[in-house]
């Protein structure tokens, strides 16, 4: 075999050797980028189940519904084509039952009172999650402009609803425990809020609600202060009598 040949053959060998090692690397990276879209696909439609279920009923309504339910299947048709599975196929088929019902898809979600700070956390981490979700569809496509702007738009009329819930409710519970003085900063706290929204005419009956409280609260508030204003005054004239009589004692001795 001659020295050509041998060199062909080596530098065939070695031309073979960084092909198969390309086609690795290629079949690596879309095993990769089908697995990371895979976990995307999976989390998205997680949340988007998740907000379903467990938002509270105060705030869900059958138009919600159904946009979570239509993400729902979007995700899962885009899975279905990675993963062929019968669980997926079912999973499709029952959400394309549900968005075909359109706004007369059930609400079977619970009311969850907003009684303390800590649920009104939670509700608002829902609500930011919500927003997350709806902003990324917008800029995707999935949503069109103006129903992504929609959406965006009564989430943050969702925030306010759980506003005025927490602060009407906490302003109650003082009352109920005979703390006007904190039922009035908790109604105060929220006349504030609603003032400062951009679309204050949307909370006008709440607005005024709250503002009856507060000074309902204000007048309790000013009522147990009077006594021991009345206290201080019935003090005040002992003293002076004491006062007057100490002053005649000493002009007699």
């Amino acid at each position: 075999m001659s020295p050509l040949v041998i060199t062909l053959l080596i530098v065939g060998g070695i031309f073979i050797l960084i092909a198969i090692a390309y086609i690795n690397h290629m079949v690596e990276q879309s095993k990769l980028k089908k697995a990371r879209l895979k976990a995307d696909l999976n989390d998205r439609l997680r949340r988007c189940a998740d907000l379903s279920e467990s938002m509270p009923g105060q705030l869900m309504t059958p138009q919600l519904k159904l946009l979570l339910s239509r993400l729902q299947l979007h995700f899962s048709e885009h899975l279905l084509a990675l993963d062929k599975s019968a669980a997926s196929r079912t999973r499709v088929d029952e959400l394309r039952q549900l968005t075909a019902l359109g706004e007369s898809i059930a609400v079977r979600n619970p009311p969850q009172p907003v009684l303390n700070e800590a649920k009104a956390k939670e509700v608002r981490f829902q609500l930011e999650n919500l927003h997350g979700q709806i902003s990324r569809c917008a800029k995707e496509g999935i949503l069109n402009s103006n129903e992504g702007k929609h959406w965006l738009n009564e989430v943050r009329h969702m925030l306010a609803q759980l506003h005025i819930e927490f602060f009407n409710n906490l302003g109650q519970q003082a009352l109920q425990q005979n703390h006007p003085g904190q039922a009035r900063l908790a109604f105060e706290r929220g006349v504030q809020y609603l003032r400062k929204q951009t679309d204050p005419g949307r909370y006008q009956a709440q607005l005024k609600q709250l503002e009856n409280q507060l000074a309902r609260a204000n007048a309790m508030v000013l009522e147990t202060v009077k006594p021991a204003s009345d206290e201080a005054s019935e003090l005040t004239q002992g003293l002076e009598e004491l006062d007057d009589d100490w002053k005649k004692k000493n002009i007699y001795d």
